[in-house]
């Protein structure tokens, strides 16, 4: 399977359609049957492909349309948590956490659904399949069982391999695991790393790990621990400086984020250009993935869009550069 040389892709989320948000606000207070909020999700989980394949992305995603929140919307379909109620995450922003008070189970399909109806509604060969990774569900949770956070991610760990096999035998190609916690804590790192290295174990897809707003110099450390075969990373926050860290990025691709999702200041693709060559300087165009730096869903809907727009552009800016030195595809790495 080829790609064209600089894959465009996205993170995750994206930005809901007010009329969806109003179904969810509509749900929560009982006033919505859940037939009718299905039917809404996947209307605009169609909409929002469809702004991707515009944008001109090549592995799209549905922005998450289904999912309120990248930890609550996985450990309401494991058994063995518990839900107290909300807790505050910062400001106004609210999550419920959940608790793990029994030993952790895998109950039923966590993502299977979605990715059925992505591939159902996309024009694009590839679609990305992103799920929060093991480390950061059982860092996001509280503990009422487990004698050890390790204990309670390698359980997590065991719960997403059974997805992942299910996903594969389902024809998904390429999963995101997102772990924004794994590097919290620097002694915990190698659990991390053994808990995403379990829940990949015999799964033959092509895995990409995002991290993001993190000491990227100590994830350059655990690189080649790291049973995948990308790393899906933020820059544009940190306006392209220190990127030595790349230097320890010897064998796995880059998903190389030029797009502040953080600010709605739209990127002229003339300056995604230049970043993706700056970052050419430590990693070959043949291992170059280009995206937002995390998911866009804090920002407006016109501007998220416009930001890929762009970032698409830019993208075609180097592409045209690339041409002329005969590189204009890459094949689709499964593996390491």
């Amino acid at each position: 399977m080829e790609l064209p040389i600089l894959p465009t892709s996205i993170i995750g989320s994206y930005p809901k359609p007010r009329w969806l948000l109003r179904m969810y606000s509509l749900r929560e207070l009982g006033r919505l049957p859940e037939e009718d909020f299905r039917e809404a999700v996947r209307d605009a989980s169609v909409a929002v492909l469809r702004e991707h394949e515009r944008a001109g992305i090549d592995i799209p995603w549905d922005g998450e349309m289904g999912r309120s929140e990248m930890t609550e919307y996985f450990t309401a379909k494991i058994a063995g948590f518990k839900f107290y109620g909300p807790v505050r995450v910062w400001g106004n922003a609210y999550f419920n956490k959940a608790a793990a008070v029994s030993k952790l189970e895998y109950r039923e399909p966590l993502v299977l659904d979605e990715f059925r109806w992505v591939k159902e509604n996309t024009t694009r060969e590839i679609v990305k399949v992103p799920i929060t990774g093991p480390y950061t569900i059982a860092e996001w949770s509280f503990n009422e069982y487990y004698s050890s956070k390790e204990e309670l991610a390698f359980d997590l760990a065991k719960i997403l391999n059974k997805e992942f096999k299910l996903l594969e035998k389902e024809g998904a190609t390429f999963i995101q695991i997102d772990e924004p916690a794994m590097l919290n804590h620097p002694d915990e790192v190698p659990i991390a790393v053994e808990a995403i290295n379990r829940a990949v174990k015999g799964v033959k897809v092509k895995f990409g790990l995002h991290v993001c707003y993190s000491n990227y110099y100590l994830l350059a450390d655990y690189f080649e621990d790291i049973k995948v075969s990308q790393f899906a990373l933020e820059a544009a926050n940190r306006n392209f400086r220190d990127l030595d860290y790349l230097k320890k990025l010897i064998h796995q691709e880059l998903g190389f984020g030029v797009v502040d999702v953080h600010n709605p200041r739209v990127e002229s693709p003339e300056e995604v250009a230049k970043a993706i060559r700056k970052v050419m300087k430590y990693v070959e165009p043949e291992r170059l993935y280009i995206n937002p730096d995390c998911g866009l869903k804090l920002l407006d809907r016109r501007i998220a869009y416009q930001k890929l727009v762009n970032m698409v552009k830019g993208v075609e800016i180097v592409r045209r550069e690339l041409a002329r030195e005969g590189k204009t595809s890459i094949p689709f790495r499964r593996e390491v």
